[in-house]
Parts: C-alpha cells; structure tokens; sequence
C-alpha cells in the first residue's frame, strides 16, 4: 500500500520560494504517475498543478509553468515541487497523488489518481 506524506507548506512572501515535499512509502515494481494539484478555500475541487512520470517530460498547468517545477529523488522516494515567484494567487492547500500506470500517461484531472496525502497548506502574501 502506497502511502504519501506531503511537507513543506507554510507562509511565503509574494515573488519568493518554497519547496514542497511529499515522501512516499510501499512502492512496488509498478511506474507511477506522480502529481501536485492543489486545493483553494471554497473550491470543491482540486486543480491539476504539475505531473511526472518515467519516460516523459513533466508537464504543468499553464498557471505555474516557467514558475514551478516538479521533481523526484528515486533514490529516497521523494517527490518535490520547487515554487518560485509564488503569487497570491496560488494560496492554496497542496496535495501530491499518485497512480500506478502501465504506460506513460498521465491525466491532469484529479479523480483520476487513488493514492493521496493529507495535503500542505501554502499561503501566499503580498
């Protein structure tokens, strides 16, 4: 069983950074599609924000590229999103999912992945 703890999240200034964490356990041999999608007050949904898996290029939602990226360090089993320039705008709670793929495809809409952590709050002022 999968398991994924997201950390990181806390107050940033306006046009600064921060790097999410979310650290995974119980992998087996399957690839993974891995995710961030975030969560704002209010909504009931939530928002695709980046994806990666094995053999593709990541792809972001075209409110974070050029600002975000998503990474992984296979070796310890961590998933990162490095946040630059963060604007108010991307005040949000984040979550990181995953879902085991047999190819490389990965959907930006957010049902579509069953594995997901608590989530880390990230708020943003100007």
């Amino acid at each position: 069983q999968v398991q994924l703890v997201e950390s990181g999240g806390g107050p940033v200034q306006e046009g600064g950074s921060l790097r999410l964490s979310c650290s995974a356990s119980g992998y087996g041999g399957s690839s993974y599609c891995l995710g961030w999608f975030r969560q704002a007050p209010g909504n009931e949904e939530r928002d695709w924000v980046a994806t990666t898996v094995e053999k593709e290029d990541p792809e972001y939602a075209d409110s974070v590229k050029g600002r975000f990226t998503i990474s992984q360090d296979n070796a310890k089993n961590i998933l990162y999103l490095e946040m630059k320039d963060p604007q108010p705008d991307d005040t949000a709670k984040y979550y990181c999912a995953a879902r085991p793929v047999s190819a490389p495809y990965c959907s930006n809409f957010w049902k579509w992945y069953n594995i997901w952590g608590q989530g880390t709050q990230v708020t943003v002022s100007s």
